[in-house]
This record gives C-alpha cells, structure tokens and sequence, in this order.
C-alpha cells in the first residue's frame, strides 16, 4: 500500500511538472482542453489514493465481518467432532457420518459415587474394607439436544458462510492418527482458505493477509480447528472471535 502512494505522489509530480510546461509553452486557445484533461486526471488520481487509504480499511472490516461467520462454523463442526470422540472414542472424516452421528446419537448421563466392599486378606487372615467408585447410569440425552438444542444449523455446518458466491464451498475434513508417547491417538481438521472467503477482495491485500503473522489475527493462508500434525482441538484464530463462546 505504501509503494502504491508514492508511485502515485511522484505520478501527480511528474503531471505538475507536464502542467507547468504545457501552460508555459501551449498556446492560449488551447488551455481550456488542456485544463480539463488535467482536471480528469487529477480526479483519476486522487481517487487512487483515497482508494490506497481507505481499500485496506474496507478490507479488514469485510475479513473480520466474514470471519467471525466462519469461525462460528468451525466451532460447531468443533463441537460436533468432540462429541462423536467422546461417544464413538473415535473422530469422523466425512460430514455425512458427522450429521448422521448428531441425528441420531446420544450422551450416557452418569454418577459417580464413593463406596466399599469387604475383601479377605488371605496373607493375614482377616476381613478388610476397600473403597472405590460405583457409576450409575442415570439415563441419555440426544447429542442433538445437548449440542444445538432446537436448531438444525448442524446440518449445513459443512458449507462455508460466503455470500455472493456463485457456488458453494465446503469445508476440508480430514481425520487421522498420531502417536503420542507411543500411544496412538485420534486427531481432526476441519478448515477453509482465506482465499475462499475473500474471493473478492484486492488480490494484493489478499496475499498479505495469507502471510500475516501476528497474535491478534488468523495467521497463515487457514482458517482452521484441529491439527493433522499434533493432538488439538482448538482452532488458529485470537481470543476476539472467542468473544461469548462458552464452549473454550
């Protein structure tokens, strides 16, 4: 953006220069053509810089607008997928088993408590008390219920929220396994290119947001919860879209 205003100072330097020639040397009859060509340009390239300000204003305000959409997206196949481990001990790959899971799965509701048996200590010849824990199951909750209550939204949770597109972009799910102190382990990724969302943004700006580093924005060219590479389940955006979010 910087380079862009200085091409365009030292472009309107060049014109005046062109200007005060062109007045000092055109003759008279031809000023008034020459004032309004000027005056076009000048207008050309004033709106270039109010564009080179303000462009980048207008696209942060659309990314974090589109954003915080996805994000809420990503919580839910988050959500989803915590579920199917906590029910199945296993994540999905595929959103047509995830919906299918939420329609038709349900949580075992438990309690624990405290109790004691008696054992017989064959060594010495007694009779001993040992304490342990008793869980009792209580009954089951559709996850469906205990995750979306009486919205559907989960079943379209697979469709990135992009307005104006003309088609649908859906969300890469990928499911695998690592190992993890010799223990192999379950792990997930749902995400989406930041490309997607802002296919219609300035295409310069577009590529810097893809490298940006920073702890108070998306880095890298993903949205994305999960990790294909170690065990998480949390997603690669700042506390700000976390805002309200009682799940993390």
């Amino acid at each position: 953006m910087f380079i862009k205003i200085i091409l365009i100072i030292i472009a309107l330097f060049i014109i005046f220069l062109i200007g005060y020639a062109i007045i000092k040397y055109v003759p008279v009859k031809m000023l008034k053509l020459v004032n309004l060509i000027f005056l076009i340009l000048a207008l050309f390239f004033g709106y270039k810089i109010y564009q080179s300000i303000y462009g980048p204003v207008k696209f942060n305000q659309t990314k974090v607008k589109r954003y915080k959409k996805v994000v809420e997206k990503l919580k839910d196949i988050r959500d989803a997928e915590l579920a199917h481990k906590e029910v199945t001990g296993d994540y999905t790959g595929t959103f047509d088993s995830l919906v299918k899971f939420i329609d038709t799965a349900k949580f075992v509701i438990t309690q624990q408590r405290d109790s004691s048996y008696m054992y017989r200590d064959e060594r010495l010849g007694i009779d001993k008390a040992k304490d342990t824990v008793l869980i009792d199951t209580l009954g089951f909750v559709a996850v469906k219920d205990s995750l979306f209550k009486n919205d559907n939204r989960y079943k379209d949770m697979m469709w990135v929220p992009i307005s104006g597109k003309e088609h649908k972009v859906k969300f890469e799910l990928k499911h695998g396994y690592i190992t993890s102190s010799n223990v192999k382990v379950p792990v997930f990724m749902a995400r989406v290119d930041k490309a997607e969302v802002l296919y219609d943004r300035d295409k310069d700006l577009l590529v810097q947001e893809k490298n940006i580093k920073s702890t108070k924005e998306i880095n890298g060219p993903y949205i994305q919860v999960g990790s294909m590479d170690e065990v998480n389940d949390s997603g690669n955006w700042p506390k700000l879209y976390d805002i309200g979010d009682d799940k993390k």
